[in-house]
Order: structure tokens, then sequence, then C-alpha cells
């Protein structure tokens, strides 16, 4: 049996090297995460130093915030489109630049660039492009497509949005995939190859239940990154125009701080974070089962 002096000395020597981290998590996350809990069950507007504790009114406000459950259904709809956009180029990328073309290091680290430009920097340049750059080559070329700006098109301005977000997002979960796709033992395709499997045979019964695991991360990843856009929402379509691009984060934030409504924009923002808790653990407790009879 450890002594009890024995036990303390490991515990003081676990502390010593855990305590610092694991007090700044509890400081910086979990009493946060707490006290917005709190909060909504308040009527508090952000700038009072007191408020009334309402019960359950925020969340009933919630479910009546047509606005909110609006936002949440183009946010759905983004999410879907990005998510299969992002990984079917970042996959498609990744293959071609594992396949040993020349210069392939040198276009990993280009495909990868975007994703250095923080979203606020990233939406000013692609508003500037779309707003300016495109509408003057469009209508020099004759392009009725390019020939108004997208972002003033309530229909476009998803598309715009879609599109650098796809732009973004695709050269990081393509390393990834070319992590995965290293992975793949070479001697089991050399054999397949020997047996006479064509390169679409070996590609569906070997490369890709082997790369299962690159698969979960990157739509787990795929799927955080379109529920909480927001500063590229912010600086691309500022949820424009007429609220046409407005995602739920948008929405929240704006509920919060701009309506001085903390009480309510923090119990949307509680009840967004369990939805998107449910997707991605769902999708994670699929994808594990998938992985586990691949």
């Amino acid at each position: 049996m450890i002594s009890e002096k024995g036990l303390w000395r490991r515990l003081r020597t676990r502390l010593l090297f855990t305590g610092p981290a694991l007090f700044a998590f509890l400081t910086v996350m979990i009493a946060p995460f707490l006290y917005g809990i709190y909060l909504t069950f308040t009527n508090w507007d952000g700038i009072s130093v007191s408020s009334t504790f309402v019960g359950f009114e925020n969340y009933l406000g919630v479910f009546k915030d047509a606005k909110f459950w609006t936002s949440f259904g183009l946010t759905l709809k983004y999410v879907g489109v990005t998510v299969l956009l992002v990984n079917a180029l970042a996959f498609l990328l990744a293959f071609a630049l594992t396949s040993g073309m020349k210069s392939q290091n040198f276009f990993r680290a280009g495909f990868f660039i975007p994703n250095l430009v923080g979203g606020i920097v990233l939406g000013f340049i692609w508003q500037f492009l779309f707003s300016n750059v495109f509408v003057y080559m469009g209508q020099k070329a004759g392009i009725p497509l390019f020939s108004t700006s997208w972002l003033a098109d309530p229909d476009k301005a998803f598309w715009a949005l879609a599109i650098v977000t796809v732009w973004q997002y695709a050269g990081y979960m393509m390393v990834i995939y070319v992590a995965g796709l290293m992975n793949v033992p070479k001697d089991i395709l050399e054999a397949a190859s020997i047996d006479g499997a064509s390169g679409w045979r070996k590609m569906r019964t070997m490369v890709l239940p082997l790369m299962v695991p690159s698969f979960i991360v990157c739509i787990f990843l795929s799927l955080r990154n379109g529920f909480m856009v927001y500063d590229l929402n912010l600086t691309l379509t500022k949820g424009g125009p007429f609220k046409s691009t407005e995602m739920v984060s948008m929405h929240v934030y704006e509920q919060a701080f701009r309506a001085r409504d903390y009480g309510l924009g923090q119990a949307e923002a509680f009840v967004l974070f369990l939805l998107v808790a449910t997707v991605t653990i769902l999708q994670v407790y699929f994808s594990k089962k998938a992985e586990v009879e691949a």
C-alpha cells in the first residue's frame, strides 16, 4: 500500500505540473460557461449592474423567435453545402498531391495558405473581389453572371459566402487527407494491383475504408466551422442583403449586443450549443461505427 506521505508527494507533483493548466482551463472555459448558463435565467441587458431572475422565460423566447430559427435553417443549408464541397475538394486535392506529381510539396503549401488568413481579413479581400474585380471583368468580357456584384443579390450572396468558405478551409482539410492517404499501406495496394483490381475498385474497397478516421476528423471540423461562422459572415456580407445571409451566430450576437437582450441572446447561444453538440456527437458516433466495420 502507498503510504499517506507517498500519496501526498505524488499528488503534489501532479498538481505542480497540471495545476496551472487546470486552473487556466477552469477560469477561462468552465467558469464563464457556467456563468453564461446562469445569465440565461436573467433579464440582464449586458450593461446594468443588476439583473432580475426570470426563470425559463428566455428559453420560451428562443422558441418564439422566428428570426432565430430562420437563421438556423439558413445555417443548416450553409453547413450542408460547405461540408460537402470542402471535403470533396480537399480529398481530390489530397489524392492528386500524393500521386507523385512534380512540385507536390509546393502545391500543398499553396493550397494551405488561405487557412492562415484570418476570417476578418479574408472577408474584406473577397468583398473587394466580388464587388469590384469580378464586376469589372464580367462587364468587360460580357459575362452576365459577373456583371453585377454577387454580394448585392440575396441568392448569389449565399453562394459567395460558401465559395469563400470552401476556398479557406479546403487546404486545411487537404493536409489531414494527405496524412491519411500516406498512411494507407502500399503493400496492400500493390497486392491488389497484382490481382488485377482496377483503380476505382482499390479506391472503393481499400483506400476509402482505411480513410474513415480522416473523414471523421475533417467532417467534424467542417461541421464546427460551419455552425460557428461569424467573422467571415460579418466582413463579407454583414448578413445582407436584407438579412439573406445572416447565419445563426450573427443573429445571436445581434440579439445580445445590438438589441441589448443579453439573457435571450445567451439562451439562444446555449440552445445553439446543444443543437451543434447533438449533431457532432451523432456524426462521430455513426462514423466510429463505420470505422469499426471497415
